[in-house]
């Protein structure tokens, strides 16, 4: 399954963060000014909300079936917008790291376009060129995050986890038919995540934003006759999130 730079280049940005970090504070002076809710990251837990948007695909292999790529020239995922909502636990393990679980719920949607062959359009003029997949996922995340300096109401920080993920709107158990073509999922889905971000210190709460990407270790895939489903090998997820979390 093909990939794309996204991890690498992310990977590098906290592992120099994390370089820079732990040189600098070699040399910052102790009694760095410090500003709204001066004791908050010294708290042992706290909790908080956090809430988003999201931008998801499927990661997928075109078939390599002989028979259907006469008529298919290829299968393509496009991002779409979707929507996500969890609670925060937050556990305090040293000054620079917190181990943390989001359970939560995410609503995503995922496009498949197909390209057809002409000749093929001609004859079965009800082809679909698209489909639609809607997902509710009820979502257990548990990640690390490393937090840097901070400078005066600003903290950065990195993270990196992963999720275990089940699909509420699995259709998995639905069986095919002429008249109702669906693409049916696995209901469970294992990611691994890589973020950064940065929290800011207001009066009486902490307020973070944060940008993280996923991506999904399993195969969602039901095997199933139809065309529509066989057009591709395996199925997995990518999901971008830019969230906003508040913390008390």
């Amino acid at each position: 399954m093909k990939r794309t730079g996204t991890y690498p280049r992310l990977a590098k940005i906290i592992m120099a963060m994390m370089i820079f970090n732990f040189h600098f504070s070699t040399f910052a002076p102790l009694h760095a000014q410090v500003g709204n809710l001066g004791k908050f990251d010294s708290r042992l837990l706290h909790f908080g909300i956090q809430v988003g948007l999201t931008n998801s695909k499927f990661d997928l292999d075109y078939s390599d079936d002989s028979e259907l790529r006469q008529t298919l020239q290829g299968t393509t995922s496009y991002f779409s917008p979707g929507f996500h909502i969890a609670v925060i636990g937050d556990l305090r393990l040293n000054n620079w790291f917190n181990l943390r679980l989001l359970p939560g719920v995410m609503l995503i949607t995922r496009d498949v376009s197909y390209s057809w062959e002409d000749g093929y359009l001609q004859t079965h003029r009800l082809a679909e060129r698209s489909r639609k997949v809607e997902s509710v996922y009820g979502e257990i995340p548990l990640e690390i995050k490393f937090r840097a300096i901070r400078w005066g109401n600003f903290r950065p920080y990195v993270t990196a986890g992963a999720s275990y993920g089940f699909d509420l709107a699995s259709l998995r158990k639905n069986r095919n038919r002429t008249d109702e073509s669906i693409i049916r999922l696995e209901p469970h889905d294992f990611r691994y995540s890589l973020g950064l971000g940065f929290d800011v210190f207001l009066r009486y709460v902490k307020f973070a934003i944060d940008l993280k990407v996923s991506l999904g270790l399993s195969d969602l895939k039901v095997e199933d006759p139809d065309v529509y489903i066989r057009a591709f090998n395996n199925l997995s997820s990518r999901t971008f999130m830019l969230s906003f979390t508040f913390e008390g």
